[in-house]
């Protein structure tokens, strides 16, 4: 893994001097660019200082977090680190750069699993986000090489396992993992452009969402077909006595047949109901939009993934979560939804392409796939 130029390092986030795109920018600007100069110098500890000043004044601020996680962690407090980049990863679930220190943080404990997990969050966040991937393929690299030193304990004598082991210990640089270190020892980070909560942004550019078509017009309901009642048959009476006489019964309307737009517009209403229990934070009606073999993220059970929606759901607070762009594309029971996406909190605004997969169990349109981007 790498910071810069060395292919055996992890790359770590670090703020930038674009802080000002967050609100109140000439005390924020300040404070925080005073102590991104102190810790591009080494002074960790000053700036370190510096940062809990300003977070003093404004204890939630995402951009004085982020930035004392790096601090903590060139000061080798990793586990203050750990914390301060997990409550952001609670707080911002949609920015990938505090997936992405805490695998850092993983790897250099060698918890490679947990640095893995961590990454594969960043990129389901984030799927452009080119740092979280060649991350990601060096962890792979750091757990082939495990399995590889593994097989040599068994059998000193596998060839193979010892070409593979050298072809992966000269790619990645040898045992140690890590941020990258200056001459004097000191922990550097390759630059990324830090969270912020009304601006998501990273070291890659991130592509422009293509303009989505709007979804055609339903076509209006036809009226529905009534079939007519046939013509009751003529009675002539007999001579001595009249015949008795049934009425004939008149068949019964159809079901009016349904045009292809209802399907649309069904899925329509159930992305809308799915954003309204999500908006209103009742978390068991925006559980039940689910189907059962709905794909959960990263490997996580159901009952893990519920869990944890339950309470990123239900954590306190207002909350309104918006949509615009709609585009549905509906192929029988199955239907591919997508859409921008709006979220908005005390402390947190963004908007982002997300994509939805339905399918339709028992008259029910249920989300069987999620994912950002359009």
């Amino acid at each position: 893994m790498r910071a810069g130029k060395l292919p055996h390092r992890l790359i770590i986030g670090l703020m930038l001097a674009g802080m000002a795109c967050l609100t109140a920018p000439t005390v924020r600007a300040d404070s925080l660019d005073e102590a991104n100069q102190l810790l591009k110098a080494g002074q960790h500890a000053k700036a370190l200082e510096q940062v809990n000043r300003h977070l003093s004044a404004k204890p939630r601020d995402a951009q004085g977090r982020f930035l004392k996680g790096i601090i903590l962690t060139g000061l080798d407090k990793q586990s203050e680190a750990i914390a301060i980049f997990q409550k952001l990863t609670e707080d911002y679930p949609d920015l990938p750069e505090p997936y992405n220190n805490l695998a850092v943080i993983y790897a250099q404990q060698k918890q490679y699993e947990k640095a893995k997990r961590a990454l594969e969050l960043a990129i389901r966040t984030h799927p452009a986000y080119a740092t979280a991937h060649e991350n990601l393929g060096d962890i792979y690299s750091r757990l082939a090489s495990q399995a590889y030193g593994k097989a040599l304990q068994i059998d000193a004598s596998n060839a193979s396992a010892q070409t593979k082991l050298a072809m992966i210990n000269d790619l990645v640089g040898g045992p140690k993992l890590g941020a990258d270190k200056t001459a004097n020892g000191k922990p550097t980070a390759a630059p990324v452009v830090a969270p912020t909560p009304t601006v998501i942004a990273s070291a890659e550019p991130r592509p422009e969402p293509k303009p989505e078509a709007k979804p055609a017009e339903p076509p209006a309901k036809p009226a529905p077909v009534v079939l007519a009642a046939p013509p009751k048959p003529e009675v002539k009476p007999a001579e001595t006595k009249p015949v008795e006489t049934k009425p004939t019964p008149v068949a019964a309307k159809p079901e009016p047949v349904k045009p292809a737009g209802d399907a649309q517009s069904e899925v329509t209403a159930a992305v809308d109901s799915w954003i309204s229990a999500w908006s209103k934070k009742d978390v068991r009606n925006y559980l039940a939009h689910y189907a059962k073999d709905f794909q959960t993220p990263s490997g996580q059970t159901r009952k893990e993934w519920e869990t944890d929606r339950s309470q990123r759901v239900g954590k306190p607070g207002k909350i309104e979560v918006g949509r615009d762009r709609l585009n549905i594309r509906a192929d029988g029971d199955k239907a591919t939804v997508s859409f921008r996406q709006h979220y908005k909190s005390a402390s947190f605004t963004s908007s982002s392409g997300k994509t939805l997969v339905l399918v339709k169990r028992d008259g029910k349109w249920l989300i069987q796939q999620e994912r950002v981007g359009g």
